[in-house]
């Protein structure tokens, strides 16, 4: 096998998420693609928890079956056994979990609690599973202790218990002479060590590069860990982070901060994004740049808050009273959360606009690997800030060629300084008449002429013309590109077409030279109603033959969207 599908399941509190976290960082600093997807209830305390860790050479999501299974409960077994590969394995506690006997999945019992109490801590059971991982594969297990030693290195006494509990769990395995036939030659080649990073972490450190200098937010899953990541940069990075007492006051501060100069952000999910979008209108009417990140979860209400899916795109998108220009853009990977959040502040202040970057849970929560980030690839472009007021003489919402007034900052510039969430004349004073609002939506939706310029076209992964074009936006990408990958193994001629920006929509006319290369399109979405093939639809005139939507809060796999490809073109059943 070229590839790992790993997963540790067992109650809340059992360190589920810092040993997936270890496994996860072991096999990027071992220079290999990892993929770690974590679930979790909504609960005060107790439920099911797992950590999902895919390692490959070159794969970019999760996957559907596993190749290994450490259950620290029964319940853990009765959950996952049905995803278990043919030649997986099954490691639990026989002192725990009894009479467990499956015909066709291999179990490996081992006294995991018992040899962690020996080595000075029952705690350490998940690292006795840890050690066995390693055996199973057949890796040293020096890279692992490297990383227990970084997670504990406050506590000396700590790091000696998991390394010695990763020691006795790799010779348990190895004296019963049991190895999975995995990773062999990947782990061979030289590879350099691959930067392992959450979407939330991305996008945190791309404000930061940014030049955030104020991030107001209300922790709200699966954005809050954006506040955690921020609140714990802000002293070194010279920025102010406040948590306010809900998302109105997040998104107002937010809006504060950016009218009196300085790059600022919020976050938060579907909930907290409806008690923003008055705030939203009024940064559209002042034209006051803000960036928000809204990190989607299933709704509506309270919903499914710790899963995943795409249902706030229709949402974000109209959200607020009127008509307004504003940006969304829906990062595909860990990448692209790091370098779209820089653009989105870019593109906030040129235009003095909202910019909502998109994301879900899976991306926001998941841990990726990626090569490098390259802090020099995107430069701050703030556009222009007036230090004077000759020459538009003190006019903040100056009629202008391209709808872009001149950018004053209160102290910065003498003068009387007015914004107000009234339709205004020039001066930013209250002006209701007909003449002038006209004057005034025509100058902002000016803006609309420069802006369809840069926003970039959906790139194609994969054979750029063929049989079959996967249409994605957002996380589904990474998927798809699994996909598509073993598509083309099966002889499949594939490509992937995948949408970052999403409103204003791209260039209908050469968005349409794309999909034309492609016999048939399949829409890929995790909502119910197809929002984004709505979209697709009414700005390009044109539908898909078919479309995959899931919608129980689970992430799409690479396997569904293989398997409705072939259905497609064998003449399955279509529901496009």
């Amino acid at each position: 096998m070229t590839n790992l599908n790993w997963l540790i399941g067992g109650p809340a509190g059992a360190g589920i998420k810092v040993t997936g976290l270890i496994l996860s960082k072991t096999f990027s600093r071992l220079g290999l693609n990892v993929f770690g997807y974590t679930e979790y209830p909504s609960l005060a305390r107790g439920g099911h928890n797992n950590f999902n860790v895919h390692v490959s050479k070159n794969k970019k999501s999760i996957a559907k079956k596993l190749d290994v299974l450490i259950a620290l409960d029964k319940n853990t077994i009765e959950l996952h056994k049905d995803k278990m590969s043919s030649s997986g394995i099954i490691i639990y506690d026989p002192a725990k979990i009894e009479n467990i006997e499956f015909p066709n999945i291999q179990t490996l019992p081992l006294p995991l609690k018992e040899v962690a109490t020996e080595c000075g801590s029952a705690l350490a059971q998940n690292t006795v599973a840890l050690g066995a991982t390693m055996a199973l594969i057949g890796i040293e297990l020096d890279t692992l202790n490297s990383v227990i030693e970084n997670v504990f290195s406050k506590k000396a006494k700590i790091v000696d218990v998991n390394i010695s509990a990763a020691k006795k769990g790799y010779e348990l395995v190895k004296e019963k002479n049991i190895s999975l036939n995995c990773l062999t030659d990947e782990l061979k080649e030289k590879i350099e060590p691959k930067l392992l990073i959450s979407g939330n972490e991305a996008i945190s450190l791309g404000a930061i590069q940014a030049g955030c200098k104020f991030y107001a937010a209300y922790p709200m899953t699966p954005a809050s860990s954006i506040l955690h990541f921020m609140a714990g940069k802000a002293r070194e990075f010279d920025f102010i982070v406040k948590q306010t007492e809900d998302e109105i006051a997040a998104i107002n501060a937010t809006i504060g901060a950016s009218y009196a100069g300085v790059r600022a952000m919020t976050a938060t999910s579907g909930g907290g994004f409806c008690l923003m979008t008055e705030g939203l209108g009024l940064a559209a009417e002042s034209e006051t740049p803000i960036v928000i990140v809204n990190a989607m979860r299933p709704g509506p209400s309270t919903g499914m808050p710790t899963w995943t899916d795409q249902s706030d795109l229709r949402f974000v998108s109209h959200a607020s009273q009127g008509e307004f220009l504003s940006v969304v853009i829906a990062p595909c990977d860990m990448k692209d959360c790091f370098y779209e959040t820089m653009n989105a502040f870019n593109i906030a202040e040129n235009y003095q606009i909202p910019v909502i970057v998109l994301t879900d849970k899976l991306l926001s929560e998941s841990y990726g690997t990626v090569d490098e980030l390259d802090v020099n690839r995107i430069g701050i472009d703030r556009g222009v800030i007036e230090s004077t007021t000759s020459s538009y003489g003190g006019k903040r919402y100056l009629f202008t060629d391209t709808g872009v007034s001149p950018r004053i900052i209160p102290g910065a510039v003498d003068g009387i300084h007015v914004a107000t969430g009234n339709e205004h004349d020039e001066y930013g004073e209250i002006d209701a008449s007909s003449e002038n609002r006209v004057k005034m939506q025509d100058k902002r939706y000016r803006k609309l002429e420069s802006l369809q310029k840069i926003i970039p076209l959906p790139k194609v992964y994969g054979s750029e013309s063929g049989e079959v074009g996967i249409i994605c936006w957002g996380s589904t990408k990474l998927s798809a590109l699994d996909a598509q990958e073993k598509l083309e193994k099966l002889g499949y001629n594939v490509g992937v077409v995948c949408f970052k920006y999403i409103l204003p929509f791209p260039d209908s006319e050469d968005v349409r030279k794309i999909l034309k290369r492609f016999n048939k399109l399949i829409m890929v979405e995790a909502n119910y109603t197809g929002q984004f093939l709505g979209m697709f639809r009414e700005n390009l005139l044109i539908d898909v033959d078919d479309k995959l939507l899931k919608y129980d809060g689970r992430p799409i796999y690479p396997e569904e969207i293989v398997e409705k490809v072939k259905s497609v073109l064998s003449g399955g059943e279509n529901n496009g």
